[in-house]
C-alpha cells in the first residue's frame, strides 16, 4: 500500500513541475541528520546575468522533535574560491504543533527563501554546503534536504 502511495506521489510531483519551476537537487538523509555530516549541492549556473531565487527543501516527519531547524550554509564559488556563510533559522511547525509544510501523511515538504533576485557573480560552477546546527549529533526526522534554484519573476 505504501508503494501505491509513494508512486502516485512522485507522479504527481513530475506532473506538477514545469520547465520554468528551476532546478531541484536532494539529498536523501533517512530521517537522521549527523551533525559531522555536510550536505553538499552543486549546480552549474550559465546565465549569471538573470536573477535567481535560491530555496531550501526540507522533507520532515512526526519523528522531528523541534518547531525549527537551524542551517550553516555555505556557498562557495569553484572558480574564483569565494566562499560565503550563512547561519539560518527556519520555522517548520506553528505554535499549536502544526507544520507548516506541505504533503500526505507523515511527511511535510517545506520551501524557505534563502536568496531572492540574486545574482550569481560569473557563470560557473558553485557547491552549497549545508550542515544541520541543532543542539544534537544525530538530528531525527529529517527525510531530505535539498535546493532548488529558479530564475526570478520579473
Amino acid at each position: 500500500m505504501s508503494r501505491i502511495i509513494a508512486s502516485f506521489a512522485l507522479i504527481a510531483l513530475l506532473f506538477s513541475c514545469s520547465k520554468n519551476s528551476g532546478e531541484v537537487v536532494m539529498n536523501n538523509l533517512n530521517g537522521k541528520w549527523d551533525k559531522k555530516k555536510v550536505q553538499n549541492f552543486q549546480f552549474n549556473i550559465k546565465d549569471s546575468q538573470n536573477p535567481k531565487n535560491i530555496i531550501f527543501v526540507v522533507r520532515n516527519t512526526n519523528d522531528y522533535p523541534y518547531s525549527n531547524i537551524r542551517l550553516i550554509v555555505n556557498a562557495l564559488n569553484e572558480e574564483t574560491k569565494k566562499k560565503e556563510v550563512d547561519t539560518l533559522n527556519y520555522i517548520l511547525a506553528k505554535p499549536n504543533g502544526d507544520w507548516i509544510g506541505q504533503g500526505f501523511g507523515d511527511t511535510k515538504e517545506t520551501l524557505f527563501q534563502y536568496k531572492l533576485n540574486y545574482k550569481f557573480p560569473q557563470n560557473g560552477n558553485y557547491t552549497f554546503g549545508i550542515i544541520q546546527a541543532m543542539r544534537t549529533d544525530i538530528l531525527v526526522g529529517i527525510e531530505d534536504i535539498g535546493i532548488k534554484i529558479e530564475k526570478a519573476k520579473p
